[in-house]
Order: C-alpha cells, then sequence, then structure tokens
C-alpha cells in the first residue's frame, strides 16, 4: 500500500472499494452549513449528519463492509462482536439483512436504550461486566469455543475502510475543508476518515474529539502504546471501551493521521448537545456532538471550511429532555 494509511496495512484503495461494496446498502448522508457556527467560529462550518445514518450511527458503514466481505462459509454458526452499543445495531442490522444469527456483547455501562434497540433487531444480547474489555473476553470465547466470526467494532481493516467512506463523502462535500472534527474513541472512525481525507486532501487538519473521562486512544498515544484505561460514566457513552492491547491498526493510524486529540468535560459535551438540538435543530448523542462541543469551546479553531461530524443521534431520550433543559447533573 502506498499513501496516508500505508502503515497500517489500508490504503485510499480499501476505501474506494469498501464504498463500491456499500452501494445502495447504506445512506449518502447529507452534509449541511451551520450559519451559528459559522457566525461564531469566524469560518464557514458544516455539520456531516451522519446521525441520519440507517441505525442511527456511523457504525453501519463498517459493520456492513466487514460483514459482506468474510466468506459465507465462515459464518455458518454465526457473528459475534462487543460494542457500547452502535456497532452492535450495526452489526445486528446486517446480520439480520444477510440472514445470520448474531451475538453482541456488551458491558453494564451500556444505555439501556442502545441494549433494547439492537434485541429489537433479533440479535442476541449478553451483558458481561462492566467494561466492553469484559465484554471482548465473551466475543473470544464465542470464536474459540463455538466456531462464531467476529467483526470487531473499530481495529479491522474492513471496518476502518468502512467508516473511511465518511471522509471521502466530506471532502466531495467541502473540497476546500481545512479542519475536520472527529469522535476519537478505538479510532476505526478517526482512522478511516483521516486517512481518507489526508489522501485527497493532504493540507487539511483532522482532529480527534474525546472526553476527559477514559479516554484511552489518547491515552495510549501520550504513552507510545495501548494501554489500559478506566471505563468511567460519561454523556459520550459511545466513547467509551479500550483500545486492546494488542491493537493493530488504529493505534497506528491515529498517531500518523491525527493532527492533534481535543479533551472535553462532560459539561462541555451537554452544551454541544443542547445546540445541537436548540440552533441545528438536531438530535445527536453526547459522542456525535463533540464535534459542535469543541468549537463551542474554542478547543479547536477553524482556520479555514470545517466540518464537524456529528456520528450518532442514538441517546436515551429521557436524558436528552434533561440535557436540553439543563437538568443533568454530569458524571464527576
Amino acid at each position: 500500500m502506498t499513501g496516508p494509511g500505508s502503515g497500517s496495512g489500508i490504503g485510499l484503495e480499501d476505501v474506494f472499494r469498501a464504498r463500491a461494496r456499500l452501494a445502495g446498502r447504506i445512506e449518502r448522508t447529507p452534509t449541511v452549513a451551520s450559519p451559528g457556527l459559522t457566525a461564531r467560529c469566524g469560518a464557514p462550518v458544516f455539520l456531516k449528519l451522519e446521525t441520519r445514518q440507517t441505525t442511527g450511527s456511523f457504525k453501519l458503514r463498517g459493520a456492513t463492509n466487514a460483514l459482506s466481505a468474510l466468506p459465507r462459509t465462515a459464518l455458518a454458526t454465526g457473528v459475534a462482536a462487543a460494542s457500547t452499543g452502535n456497532h452492535g445495531r450495526a452489526l445486528a442490522h446486517a446480520a439480520a439483512e444477510a440472514g445470520i444469527r448474531c451475538v453482541v456483547c456488551m458491558s453494564a455501562l451500556v444505555p439501556a436504550n442502545k441494549v433494547e434497540a439492537i434485541r429489537a433487531l433479533g440479535a442476541e444480547i449478553r451483558i458481561v461486566g462492566r467494561s466492553q474489555d469484559d465484554a471482548q473476553q465473551e466475543v473470544d470465547r464465542l470464536v474459540r469455543e463455538e466456531g462464531f466470526a467476529t467483526v470487531p467494532p473499530f481495529d479491522h481493516a474492513d471496518v476502518i475502510a468502512g467508516q473511511g467512506t465518511l471522509g471521502l463523502e466530506i471532502v466531495e462535500a467541502v473540497p476546500d475543508v481545512e479542519l475536520v472534527l472527529v469522535p476519537l474513541s478505538g479510532g476505526g472512525l478517526a482512522g478511516g476518515v483521516a486517512l481518507a481525507v489526508k489522501a485527497l486532501r493532504p493540507m487539511a487538519r483532522v482532529v480527534g474529539v474525546s472526553m476527559e473521562r477514559g479516554a484511552a486512544m489518547h491515552a495510549s498515544l501520550k504513552a507510545g502504546r495501548p494501554v489500559l484505561v478506566e471505563e468511567l460514566e460519561t454523556l459520550a457513552d459511545s466513547l467509551g471501551g479500550g483500545i486492546g492491547l494488542d491493537n493493530r491498526h488504529t493505534h497506528r493510524l491515529a498517531a500518523a493521521l491525527l493532527d492533534e486529540v481535543v479533551l472535553l468535560t462532560e459539561a462541555e459535551i451537554a452544551t454541544g448537545i443542547a445546540h445541537a438540538y436548540a440552533a441545528e435543530q438536531e438530535i445527536v448523542e453526547g459522542a456525535g456532538a463533540v464535534g459542535i462541543a469543541a468549537l463551542l469551546a474554542g478547543k479547536a479553531v477553524p482556520r479555514g471550511p470545517a466540518v464537524a461530524l456529528l456520528s450518532g443521534r442514538n441517546i436515551a431520550m429521557d436524558l436528552h429532555r434533561r440535557i436540553i433543559t439543563g437538568g443533568v447533573p454530569c458524571p464527576a
């Protein structure tokens, strides 16, 4: 492979192959101007509304691409994965479309609305421990002892390539983009988007945005290697979980391609959710609102056209209601 991402074994050609594979199976979501954020930032700001994706988040891209790439013989028993919610929902949808058994393993920290949405798609649910690492142990057992295939939530070449299709759409929608703000968790989304954006527009900055509470990729980048981080309650629950001590792709991609990582307080995340609703008329979960939040907090400053990727909308509506009315006590 050549070009951005070549050190990880994933290249721009893989992203284009993913786009061809996903044609007609996902939504090409809109990129819209934000007059309010543009006025506030003094530069054009656009929102990539992946909140409008089928299943409510970007995860459908990577899960569908990876599942489609597996030979049917490998899926005879079924497919299993660990998830903080959105990946499980995406994989459950893709598996149901293909008529494949799906088991999703999650920790007790995953919000109930996300668990029920996955169950409604026909997947089997297993709640294991209090971290994604705990849930992953059950996935590993299913693969080892029962013959399941697995589609990991982020550290998988086909998952990363699927998420990278968002980068293609961002550059096509805003050809002169200067700053791309991407939610950062395990790095599948940020790595894939950065790979595509940097290949097509090398001068653009790609900034990963996460929360102060339990940002595993940020800690791993600082350490220069994957490290364990305690998973904590946060409004950006989809950004929780570790990156895996045996991380193969996303740590390297994030280290090579992200220009910066920004961390947000819980209050700043809540402000981003509230702004998305009041000013942009969008319902956005905490993880999806971090790009907006970084702009509002002045922690990301565009020098030209900027795109904030709104990665998902799957927030419990009672929590959303309390946030937009100022009634949420943020986790300590």
